[in-house]
């Protein structure tokens, strides 16, 4: 089985719509001890932060440990028009969860204990999770991380340096026979995959990071981070990446941009054959996240993102050289060096 839980320690990286009035009771700071409990979302531009705002302000069992989200700051994407279009009504949906706007990051930290990163532009993630690493604040990053391999690999460095536990994953990382595949209960051991999902593009980042990473993240989840080389084939409607792993294991992602489109895949095992499973929402990650916030574990390691976003730049360079095969260390070696470039 994949263990996927660890503390991040210094140098790891070396190598359901209510209204206001419905929520005022279980919102009552005398009613909850949110003493460390309170979450501050910074970007109100994805689907996904009104969602987690819904989950944990509606629901009134013990399922999410008190947790409430508190405050937000709506900022988010300034230039992707299909990601600032959402910021108004997005803020009018959180704040029928009773949910403060605000209007910095510092503001958001003085009422806030832990944080949700969810910016849909990963080009901004650096420069919005360095203050919360120095605030010292458990912090989730939505995908993707970052929008460059070597921005991923500076958040989790600055992360470690800093002492501070922090995690990125795609909910496609919690499709319903993951676990199973996981536990080695069901088709013994993992000899090879693929998965699916859309796979729109978005000219700020690189092709898979908008959209494919969440078959790509269910396909490393099974296959695990090892990948060696990758092959990428091209066209306008469907992108084929195709990854080598150790002991000739073989994994691929279809990422669909014409027809119906979905989420899935199949494992190949000792054992037996069996698909991923059905999409199961927002909740599954959502429970790891608050775990992660109650005890500082990272149910997903920096190591295993960065071989997620080693695969991804590896599929765009495969792209420019008209589909060679590209091996996962020189892009591992090309981002670090910019890294230690630029600083």
């Amino acid at each position: 089985m994949i263990n996927r839980r660890i503390f991040i320690k210094s140098g790891v990286l070396a190598g359901m719509g209510l209204l206001a009035s419905d929520l005022a009771f279980s919102m009552d700071p005398e009613h909850l001890n949110l003493y460390g409990k309170r979450v501050g979302i910074i970007g109100l531009d994805t689907s996904h932060s009104t969602a987690f705002a819904k989950l944990l302000n509606t629901t009134d069992t013990d399922e999410y440990k008190g947790y409430k989200v508190t405050a937000a700051y709506p900022y988010g994407s300034r230039t992707i028009e299909s990601s600032y279009n959402r910021i108004p009504g997005y803020i009018d949906e959180v704040k029928k969860y009773n949910v403060e706007i605000v209007d910095s990051i510092e503001a958001l930290l003085k009422k806030t204990d832990v944080i949700l990163l969810e910016t849909n532009d990963g080009r901004l993630h650096m420069e919005q999770a360095l203050p919360v690493f120095k605030a010292g604040k458990r912090v989730f990053i939505d995908k993707p991380v970052a929008a460059s391999l070597a921005d991923a690999i500076r958040i989790y460095r600055a992360a470690a340096d800093m002492n501070v536990p922090v995690f990125s994953a795609s909910s496609l990382r919690y499709m319903s026979n993951i676990d199973k595949i996981l536990n080695e209960d069901a088709v013994g051991k993992v000899l090879g995959a693929h998965s699916f999902s859309p796979c729109t593009l978005e000219a700020t980042h690189p092709d898979l990071f908008w959209y494919g990473i969440h078959g790509v993240e269910a396909l490393f989840t099974v296959m695990g981070p090892d990948c060696k080389t990758v092959t990428r084939i091209h066209t306008t409607d469907t992108d084929l990446v195709t990854g080598i792993w150790p002991d000739s294991r073989i994994g691929s992602f279809r990422g669909l941009r014409k027809g119906k489109t979905g989420y899935g895949g199949h494992v190949f095992g000792e054992k037996g054959i069996m698909t991923l499973g059905d999409y199961n929402g927002y909740i599954p990650l959502l429970r790891d996240i608050i775990s992660f916030f109650e005890t500082g574990i990272v149910p997903v390691t920096p190591e295993e993102t960065l071989a997620i976003f080693k695969f991804m730049e590896a599929a765009d360079e495969s792209k420019r050289r008209n589909g060679a095969p590209v091996s996962t260390d020189e892009i591992w070696y090309t981002a670090n060096k910019n890294v230690k470039k630029t600083g």
